[in-house]
């Protein structure tokens, strides 16, 4: 387990005067409950460090053998001991925990835990354990140290209709008042649905989500759950090569309706939308997810104004276009971390995103072979990485790429709040109207929550401690029957001065009322989805910076708010003061109120590197009569003799592509190459090239030999499932030897997909030499008009000897490749 630095919220500050009455009433009706509810309630939820987690595994023992309510409570009082604030942590997050944790994607539970769910892989292989675990389960209380806490399925469990197949890919929601899992089963090409009470289960089967057939191209794989802001279900799936959504029936089991092709491109899947300002953003991987050290994966990221598309990427390509697209968020930079993606998103509780996704470790890059498994795993534990949002677009700490050093903690507990599980309101204050109408209620999910027994005017139940004026704060609301209205209160100073956000049933909204002196500055109404279900809980989080406050109403804090509303402030409300709940009529509940600092968002990137001056010893502008490598003088050189039909026209090296390659034991292409300068170096090349067929490529290496090189072309490669159908791709690719073969052989080769392409398209390959680890290290990028460059990821090969520059044209024959020059600028 990974420590965490920082200082821990006082949970038993003395009441003010007019909680006594109030707490003696809570006090009396807790116990009654947990006399009633001894020994039903679930153990309590992981702690982070060695010795909390021994008493909360002693606490939790104690409340399931004596089943009385003081030992429940004690049980409760430990699982709810918070995690430290603004400590630190290193990925990857599940080490010590689990070996691997592929595609994963968390929840925060109604209980206050985060809870993660993985890949059906074997977690426990450095325990001696090879049976894989069926869609694992691990609960944490700050988000970076976790517990494992069961698996969905068990092989005794497992649904039949799934036939033994191996289950991948799962999301979760928090849906009409059950959470309710989605996954993979690619033995039967669809998706599963399951629901739980709670987020460890018990799991009842739903069946499977898709008809056959499904009406994608792709059949049913890597989906995720979407609600749009009028309350429709969407689900989006889908793998190798095209990407879809359809909507779902109500209770998000089976699809239903058209389906629409929202994306394509070579080995796209992984979807997970949301809805960020105007926009939808669909967050997707390529490449390769799976092939250890040669694993291409990255995540990318589209947009748009509707949740069926048009997605376009920051260049404005759309998803559908028959080119790879740009727009990274996270890829390989040339640290510990290979082929990082399959994401899902988690807020925390100052409002900060993060991406939750897998990467491969470069010095452990594959399990162990398992029985019962067809195939080598690559390992793939769970990072998390900041999500910045710049200029309108998510990238993972401000474009640095995933992290492999001490990092920032989430923000995962109040600076001023709770979540009542202790079975205690020290520190809380019952004003305005019915004071002695507050109580602790108990649920099997949500577990201790405080419920209100009604009445026509405003109740409030605030904090004891002052809440910042740059406050982010959340409550998870029920408004009860009809008549009532539950709310979150901030900047509260007492009842003649707060700012509001109610769920009103009767009106049907998310009512916002800022109060000053006693007067109404006007109330700001937002209608709610004509489904929404009033019984269940919603979260209502409100953030206010300087005079403007947004407010968001969703199911579960996973980026799809149900309505969204943003007001001025007056001065006089935009102010530090007190947090807490409110209510009017009866039914109405409140659980995980609190608030903290609102998070400062990063809103530059970190500059990308840019090439130093130009070498022009290094450098070729083709201007010349003679083929490049013919001459005595040349410095270039051809590797197997110079390719057929290679001449100098119109001031450019014009070049055939060959029927032939240079891939795996296949080396029989043409490469021209030369000496590349010592220490840090980028090389560049302009080339016209409109190939038409599937395999043809050229473009730019650096080669030191048929088995060691990077490149970076232009190639055509055929989609998967759309008979005849191909898509042109800027192919960052590499080969060389598998680093977990004994003795290491050259039998990898593995490509990234970089920025669109286009018939005239400048390539660039940035060299540097990581000493410290002993590797070349290469990034590529692309630009369609030599200005503006779509940055790449980082392919690594261990230092040997030293690589050249190098060209290429090659695969099939039938297109020409016209290079301009070749470039190489300075470190």
């Amino acid at each position: 387990m990974r420590r965490t630095s920082g200082r821990s919220r006082n949970r038993s500050r003395r009441a003010g005067p007019s909680t006594g009455p109030v707490r003696a009433a809570v006090l009396s009706t807790a116990a009654l409950l947990l006399s009633l509810t001894a020994g039903l309630l679930p153990a309590p939820a992981g702690a982070a460090g060695g010795a909390q987690t021994a008493q909360i595994a002693q606490a939790a023992q104690t409340a399931q053998t004596a089943q009385t309510a003081e030992s429940a409570r004690s049980a409760r009082a430990a699982a709810d001991k918070p995690a430290p604030r603004a400590g630190t942590y290193t990925n990857p997050v599940t080490k010590g925990t689990v070996d691997t944790f592929p595609d994963p994607v968390t929840i925060r539970g109604k209980d206050g835990l985060w809870y993660a769910y993985g890949t059906q892989n074997p977690v426990f292989q450095s325990r001696g354990e090879s049976a894989e675990r069926m869609l694992p389960i691990l609960r944490s209380t700050n988000m970076v140290d976790w517990e494992y806490a069961g698996q969905v399925f068990t092989p005794r469990n497992q649904p039949a209709w799934h036939g033994g197949s191996r289950l991948w890919a799962p999301d979760i929601r928090y849906t009409d008042g059950v959470y309710t899992l989605t996954y993979s089963v690619p033995g039967k090409n669809n998706i599963g649905v399951a629901t739980a009470p709670t987020p460890t289960g018990p799991w009842t089967d739903k069946g499977a989500a898709l008809p056959t057939p499904s009406g994608c191209p792709t059949g049913g794989i890597d989906q995720a759950l979407f609600t749009d802001r009028d309350g429709t279900p969407y689900m989006y799936w889908g793998s190798y090569d095209t990407l879809c959504v359809a909507r779902t029936n109500a209770d998000r089991t089976r699809i239903e309706g058209e389906v629409t092709q929202v994306a394509q491109g070579r080995r796209m899947e992984g979807a997970f939308v949301i809805r960020r300002g105007g926009h939808y953003y669909l967050f997707y991987s390529d490449a390769g997810c799976c092939d250890g050290a040669f694993s291409g994966y990255q995540v990318k990221v589209g947009r748009s104004t509707s949740p069926a598309g048009p997605f376009t990427d920051a260049e404005g390509v759309d998803l559908m276009d028959r080119t790879s697209k740009g727009t990274a968020v996270a890829g390989a930079n040339g640290n510990r971390w290979i082929g990082p993606g399959h994401n899902s998103l988690q807020t925390d509780l100052a409002g900060q995103d993060w991406l939750v996704y897998h990467g491969i470790p470069a010095e452990q890059p594959d399990l162990e072979r398992t029985p019962g498994v067809d195939k080598q795993l690559s390992k793939r534990p769970t990072l998390i990485d900041r999500l910045d949002w710049i200029d309108g677009w998510p990238v993972v700490r401000a474009g640095a790429g995933p992290s492999a050093g001490r990092q920032q903690a989430p923000v995962t507990s109040w600076d001023v709040g709770s979540t009542f599980n202790d079975g205690s309101l020290d520190g809380w204050h019952a004003e305005g109207a019915g004071t002695d109408g507050w109580s602790l209620a108990e649920e099997k999910d949500a577990r201790t929550h405080v419920t209100h027994a009604g009445g026509d005017a405003p109740a409030y139940l605030v904090s004891g401690r002052t809440a910042p004026a740059r406050v982010r704060a959340e409550a998870d609301l029920k408004a009860g029957p009809p008549g009532g209205a539950a709310g979150l209160t901030v900047g509260y100073r007492d009842p003649r001065n707060h700012v509001t956000a109610w769920l009103d049933r009767d009106r049907g909204a998310l009512v916002t009322d800022v109060v000053v002196d006693g007067t109404s500055r006007g109330e700001r109404v937002t209608a709610l989805p004509r489904n929404f279900r009033w019984g269940d809980w919603r979260n209502v989080a409100v953030e206010v910076r300087g005079t403007r406050m947004t407010v968001e109403v969703s199911a579960d804090r996973l980026g799809d708010p149900v309505a969204t509303q943003e007001r001025g402030l007056p001065a006089a409300a935009a102010r530090a003061g007190k947090v807490g709940t409110a209510a009017r009529g009866g039914g109405t509940a409140a659980d995980n109120v609190g608030a903290v600092t609102a998070h400062t968002p990063v809103t530059s990137r970190v500059p990308e590197p840019e090439p130093g001056a130009l070498l022009p010893e290094y450098s070729d502008e083709f201007d010349g009569a003679a083929v490049p490598g013919t001459g005595p003088d040349s410095p270039w050189s051809w590797v197997r003799g110079r390719a057929p039909g290679t001449a100098m026209t119109g001031g450019a090296l014009s070049w055939p592509t060959q029927n032939a390659e240079l891939s795996l034991n296949t080396d029989t292409a043409s490469v021209l190459t030369r000496d590349a300068p010592k220490g840090d170096h980028t090389v560049e090349t302009k080339i016209d090239f409109a190939p038409d067929q599937p395999a043809q490529q050229a473009g730019i290496l650096l080669y030191e030999n048929d088995d060691r090189y990077v490149k970076n072309v232009h190639s055509v490669l055929p989609l998967s499932h759309l008979d005849g159908a191909y898509t042109h791709v800027s192919e960052f690719g590499k080969e060389g030897e598998r680093p977990t073969t004994t003795p290491p052989t050259p039998v990898a080769n593995a490509p990234m997909f970089g920025g669109p392409t286009a018939r005239t398209m400048w390539l660039r390959l940035a060299y540097h030499r990581d000493t410290a680890r002993g590797e070349h290290e290469v990034r590529a990028s692309t630009s369609r008009d030599g200005e503006h460059w779509v940055p790449n990821g980082v392919w690594t090969l261990p230092a040997k000897g030293d690589l050249k520059i190098g060209l290429a044209a090659m695969n099939r024959a039938g297109a020409t490749a016209r290079f301009d020059y070749v470039r190489t600028y300075g470190g």
